[in-house]
């Protein structure tokens, strides 16, 4: 076999048992200066490369229409990764250990985050993604709790329905829309002629939970379409009739807890927004309560206060499973009948009666525990019963009693995202105590 040999002018140089390529002083083992081109480069142990482009060739790095990156002692790889339509890539855990990150990634045509059920989210690290089958919705970790992303917009309109005006019920529903200054206007009827039932809502549908008629409680749900206007139609019914029972909702669950039964109940019902029929058992509160309010969350459904009981109780649940709620805190003082709720960051227990008339209000952090902190006061004192309907902005508190034990027709509005007192937005058409107030763009519905 013939052997080329290379002097010292030649691109190839053998220089003190180093060898270069492009230059005649190579100061590494091997030197190559100026472009390279291999069919099959090969390094044994970690590559010192001082950086490395292009693209990688299909057939090597595809596999069973996998790009893996997990073999040999570093699995890092500088520059990008193209990942092609339908592609997924597995990064073993021995290619990631201390070994740097990915630079850049190139997605073609889609990406696909982990999925499944709200029980089976992931470990998560902050910014991590997951597709939540429960609420059919992107959802990242905020390095709390999971945050849902909901991009869709919603009305904001308020309604308000039943009340009575000592000893008569009325059937009246109204309206408002929240990010407006005015009065209600008439939406239409209740089924029944109650006071106090628990109000609830996804972005379609209004529900008004239980109450009281005239000839005692009632366990009858009744719905509403909220962006029509009309009459109330029947749902189907509580596990037991109830007065005053705390509500709330998330995108897809109603949950209703205590309430007068006639005595004081801790008892927690739930049923699924978009069907019909009766509900179902969910678990027990703390202590047993009526007139306690409902703040919800995408996540969390928070009650507070009530007539009887622990009356500066806090508890939560997570509205999505069931079982019996956990302890969250203190309201600065006893709050019955009180006005409640919030966006999804801040709960609102506004008002109510607790020995005395209150016109002050208390907020939470709905992601943390601990006790309520001092938001500010309403334009009027209402003692109790008032309604309260909320967007992501603004929480409107409307009727409810006065301290001469009068009915009343205002509307107050607070910004929940600050500290301050309330301000006028305008009268219900008809001055009631015991009114319950619903929206579409509540905070139980993960809208930013």
């Amino acid at each position: 076999m013939a052997i080329t040999r290379f002097g010292h002018l030649d691109d190839f140089t053998q220089k003190n048992n180093k060898v270069g390529i492009g230059t005649s002083t190579p100061q590494e083992k091997m030197e190559v200066i100026g472009g390279t081109r291999s069919g099959d480069l090969r390094v044994t142990g970690i590559a010192t490369l001082t950086s490395a482009g292009g693209f990688i060739e299909k057939h090597i790095q595809y596999v069973e229409d996998q790009v893996i990156i997990d073999a040999g002692d570093s699995g890092t790889l500088s520059g990008e990764i193209v990942v092609g339509s339908g592609q997924t890539i597995t990064v073993g855990t021995a290619a990631t250990t201390s070994q740097g990150t990915v630079d850049a990634l190139k997605v073609y045509d889609m990406f696909q985050p982990p999925s499944g059920g709200t029980n089976q989210r992931p470990p998560a690290k902050t910014g991590a993604l997951f597709y939540n089958f429960d609420f059919k919705t992107i959802e990242f970790f905020d390095g709390d709790s999971w945050r849902q992303v909901d991009n869709t917009t919603r009305r904001g309109r308020g309604v308000i329905g039943g009340g009575y005006v000592a000893p008569v019920r009325v059937s009246d529903i109204e309206f408002v829309e929240i990010m407006t200054l005015g009065n209600a206007l008439s939406f239409g009827d209740l089924i029944q002629i109650t006071a106090q039932p628990g109000p609830a809502a996804d972005s379609t549908r209004g529900l008004f939970c239980g109450g009281m008629l005239a000839s005692g409680n009632t366990n009858v749900i009744q719905y509403i379409t909220i962006a029509s206007s009309g009459n109330g139609i029947d749902f189907g019914d509580l596990t037991r009739g109830t007065n005053a029972p705390g509500a709330l909702s998330s995108s897809t669950r109603c949950v209703t807890a205590g309430g007068s039964t006639p005595s004081a109940s801790n008892v927690i019902d739930y049923f699924e927004i978009q069907t019909l029929g009766n509900a179902l058992d969910f678990g027990d509160m703390t202590s047993t309560t009526a007139g306690g309010g409902g703040i919800p969350s995408p996540i969390r459904g928070v009650f507070s206060g009530g007539y009887s009981g622990d009356r500066t109780r806090i508890d939560f649940i997570t509205i999505s499973s069931k079982g019996n709620a956990t302890r969250f805190g203190e309201l600065s003082q006893g709050r019955g009948g009180s006005s409640t709720g919030g966006n999804s960051v801040r709960g609102i227990t506004a008002c109510g009666d607790g020995g005395g008339h209150k016109n002050t209000i208390d907020y939470i952090t709905i992601a943390s525990e601990g006790n309520a902190i001092d938001f500010g006061d309403t334009t009027q004192t209402h003692t109790e019963q008032m309604g309260s309907s909320c967007n992501s902005v603004r929480m409107l508190i409307a009727g409810g009693n006065s301290p001469g034990q009068q009915p009343m027709n205002d509307i107050d509005y607070i910004t929940i995202a600050t500290t301050g007192n309330g301000q006028d937005f305008g009268n219900l058409s008809r001055a009631r105590r015991g009114p319950s107030s619903l929206s579409d763009s509540h905070g139980g519905l993960g809208g930013f």
